[in-house]
């Protein structure tokens, strides 16, 4: 299946114009393990199932080229994993749009751990258009559930990072 957007990879750098944008990054926690946990968690896509959606994964985690469709309800949501982050402090994955999602566009989810100050943070970037019909006639409905669920990434990730 064809991405629904022209401009993948977009949220590699200043995301694209013409979208509707979230950028957000939050401390999560403190230290390594807090960072290698929620690391885990995000590739595992647990963040997704921490915030009630089911998840249906082509692999266990997050891989170039995976596809996840996730499902709220009678919702259904399909994306496909464009690139993954793998670096020593930095760690996540971005996915795109596919047919039948109810947006177009990207979004990026990064777990950072910053030796600076021991501080573990998500940062979550994302762009996005109304993609059916539904999404296009609820307008700022539709943007008030993106922020609900944004707010709910960072709260699972933030449980995932704290050691129990």
């Amino acid at each position: 299946m064809d991405f629904t957007y022209n401009e993948v990879g977009g949220t590699r750098g200043p995301l694209p114009a013409g979208f509707h944008h979230v950028e957000r990054k939050v401390r999560i926690g403190t230290g390594r393990a807090a960072f290698d946990a929620a690391a885990a968690a995000l590739s595992r896509w647990d963040m997704h199932r921490g915030v009630g959606l089911r998840v249906k994964a082509s692999t266990p985690t997050a891989e170039v080229d995976s596809t996840v469709t996730l499902s709220l309800g009678p919702v259904k949501i399909p994306c496909r994993v464009v690139y993954v982050v793998a670096e020593g402090n930095r760690s996540g994955f971005a996915y795109g749009t596919l047919p039948g999602h109810p947006e177009m566009g990207e979004e990026l989810f990064v777990v950072e751990f910053d030796p600076s100050d021991d501080g573990v943070y998500v940062d979550i970037a994302a762009f996005s258009r109304p993609g059916r019909w539904y999404t296009r006639l609820g307008g700022p409905v539709a943007r008030i559930v993106q922020q609900v669920f944004t707010d709910r990434y960072v709260a699972a990730l933030r449980k995932s990072a704290t050691p129990r």
